[in-house]
């Protein structure tokens, strides 16, 4: 294996490894899958994607050294991060499954393409991942082409790893059913999205 093949293997590696594990985002695409199915929750899934794709190759090409240079403004976004966090939280816990066809509406409804797209510059395990995969995965003396590549690969490995939360929660549904049950399932997803951003406060 050459050395390039192995780089590619350590970075596919890392992302499977990252984007499978619990998160912010895992756990609300999670509880959407629960209250409103895969194809409904389909628009967040590509806000996901797409707006830690663009993280990525902000960062890779040195939007982290604006946040070393100004400490301040990570900051910022981190008190952001959790006040949206506790908004979203606030509405997993409140979900109602969207109604079938012919079904009067409960005014509930999955985060938006633009929703999810907006949180991953607040979300604290996206900012950690990207962080991590440019200052650990990408050479210094890496091409353009090479550091756009490499984001491509981590979100091409991300898409399918974030998908399996959301079916995991297309099949949690049927357990789900019993109006109690959800509510209670919605509220310890809410209460461990609030949990997921505990330590970063303290960072």
């Amino acid at each position: 294996m050459s050395e390039q093949d192995a780089l590619i293997y350590s970075i596919a590696t890392f992302s499977l490894a990252t984007s499978l594990t619990p998160g912010p985002n895992n756990l609300m695409l999670l509880a959407s899958g629960v209250n409103f199915g895969f194809t409904r929750s389909v628009p967040h899934v590509v806000g996901v994607s797409l707006g830690f794709f663009v993280m990525l190759v902000a960062i890779a090409f040195g939007l982290n050294s604006l946040f070393q240079a100004v400490p301040a403004i990570y900051q910022v976004m981190k008190v952001l991060g959790f006040a949206y966090l506790v908004y979203l939280a606030w509405g997993v816990a409140t979900s109602k499954p969207l109604p079938a066809p012919g079904q009067q509406s409960e005014h509930s409804s999955p985060l938006s393409f633009l929703g999810a797209l907006a949180f991953q510059w607040v979300n604290p395990k996206a900012w950690l991942i990207a962080v991590s995969f440019s200052s650990n995965y990408l050479p210094q003396q890496a091409s353009p082409l090479f550091v756009f590549l490499g984001c491509m690969l981590v979100s091409i490995v991300n898409l399918p790893s974030i998908c399996v939360w959301l079916w995991m929660g297309t099949r949690l549904e049927r357990v789900l059913r019993d109006p109690m049950r959800r509510k209670v399932f919605n509220w310890v997803m809410a209460l461990l999205l609030l949990a997921s951003m505990l330590p970063v406060l303290w960072l």
